[in-house]
């Protein structure tokens, strides 16, 4: 048996020495892609005080583990089932060496992670880029508990329940001859899952109860997963909730005719006996009116029932609804913004028109102002001895369509004068 399990704990160090030389070489490997991810030439760079904490933390907790060779130490404890009597044991090393080695589970979740097709597809990971989704073990768990969320609860509770009567039953087994049977830890450990605790069997040791404890709060959790599961299961897809909605529509409009038609057979049965009749039967009357309002109580239930059935069918619809308003509302904002640009581009080449004839104005004022005074010394000269025709020549210049066809002539000179200049 020593030989045994000497070769069994050697294989095991053998075992550890390897999985701490593969995280070195996966962290090494995420070093390098970060470095060509942000152009760095020193791998010093990538190591900040959070990736040496878990680089850390990997290697600390994935060492651990029992070592070749015989250990013991000294275990008290109180016994809660024999009136706490208290209980020394020796017990291996091996014990607390090897529970902690579960721990190294986690690697289970990486090892999803880089085997995933989400991880591995090149097309997943550029949409997941563009819209700003890290590719990390939480989001391939969400994936997995939206695809098969039974079976991904199934599998972690029943793995939960088989870890842990295994470390229960090793905490307990050298204080207690109950839980040395492993049979009874998975029963604690159920029941406590369940959270029933019926009481028959307690843990002794603070490990004991730090693990049924634990497993009390996963099962909680567990049951609270199970029941939106379960709940969500049950739901009634869209198009299974259209059917339903048809089919409750259909029945609601006949009971609806059959609710209306009995209120106008009861109306014409009172009207019948109590005015086509010689001798009014009260009882008759009575009996008639009384199946008359409950007719009546019926077609308002059914009514109500439509209106119920009504808004559930638009809460459907609200989101397509939604949708397509949101879609028209975007188009209608796009083309005022189109006409918008248009308005303003054409309001802009108007500016620069405009600001083109300011720039041009002194020029034509120039001219008109150098005319005027030609004029002036030509009527001067050909009139000097008629002054009513120098007073009418005034006037002409100061009536505004004169100054505009003296600006024309202006500005006809320069071609016309160009020949005789030449």
């Amino acid at each position: 048996t020593s030989f045994y399990s000497t070769s069994l704990k050697t294989l095991i160090s053998v075992s550890t020495i390897i999985l701490l030389g593969l995280i070195m070489a996966y962290h090494a490997l995420e070093v390098q892609l970060f470095m060509i991810d942000n152009c760095a030439d020193d791998w010093r760079i990538a190591m900040t005080w959070q990736r040496i904490a878990t680089i850390t933390m990997e290697l600390v907790i994935c060492a651990i583990h029992p070592i070749p060779g015989e250990y013991y130490f000294e275990w008290k404890t109180k016994l809660a089932n024999k009136h706490g009597k208290l209980e020394t044991r020796w017990v291996p090393y091996d014990v607390p060496l090897s529970l902690p080695m579960f721990f190294r589970l986690y690697l289970i979740c990486r090892v999803m992670l880089l085997h995933s097709k989400l991880f591995t597809d090149a097309s997943s990971r550029s949409i997941g880029a563009l819209n700003r989704i890290n590719f990390n073990t939480r989001f391939v768990l969400k994936t997995l508990m939206t695809i098969c969320p039974g079976t991904v609860l199934l599998v972690f509770m029943v793995s939960l329940w088989i870890i842990a009567s295994w470390t229960l039953r090793q905490c307990e087994r050298f204080h207690d001859e109950d839980h040395a049977n492993y049979l009874n830890s998975m029963w604690l450990i159920a029941i406590t899952l369940l959270s029933v605790g019926y009481g028959d069997i307690v843990p002794n040791t603070y490990c004991g109860r730090g693990i049924t404890l634990s497993c009390g709060i996963m099962g909680a959790g567990c049951t609270a997963l199970l029941v939106a599961v379960v709940s969500r299961k049950m739901e009634l897809s869209r198009a299974e909730k259209h059917v339903h909605n048809f089919m409750m529509d259909t029945q609601l409009t006949k009971r609806l005719k059959n609710a209306a038609a009995n209120v106008l057979r009861e109306t014409w049965l009172i009207y019948k006996h109590t005015r086509l009749v010689k001798r009014v039967n009260a009882g008759r009357v009575r009996t008639h009116q009384r199946k008359f309002l409950l007719a009546i109580y019926a077609l308002r239930k059914v009514k109500m029932d439509q209106r119920k059935l009504m808004d559930n069918a638009n809460t459907i619809t609200d989101m397509a609804k939604t949708q397509n308003t949101v879609y028209e509302i975007v188009s209608d904002m796009s083309n005022r913004y189109d006409a918008f640009e248009e308005r303003l581009v054409n309001l802009e080449d108007k500016l620069v028109a405009l600001q083109e004839q300011l720039e041009l104005l002194p020029e034509i004022l120039t001219r008109c102002i150098a005319q005027n005074q030609q004029n002036q010394t030509s009527n001067q000269q050909n009139n000097a001895g008629n002054p009513s025709s120098t007073t009418e020549s005034r006037r002409n210049f100061l009536h505004p369509e004169s100054a505009a066809a003296v600006a024309t002539g202006g500005l006809m000179q320069p071609s016309v004068s160009s020949p005789a200049g030449a």
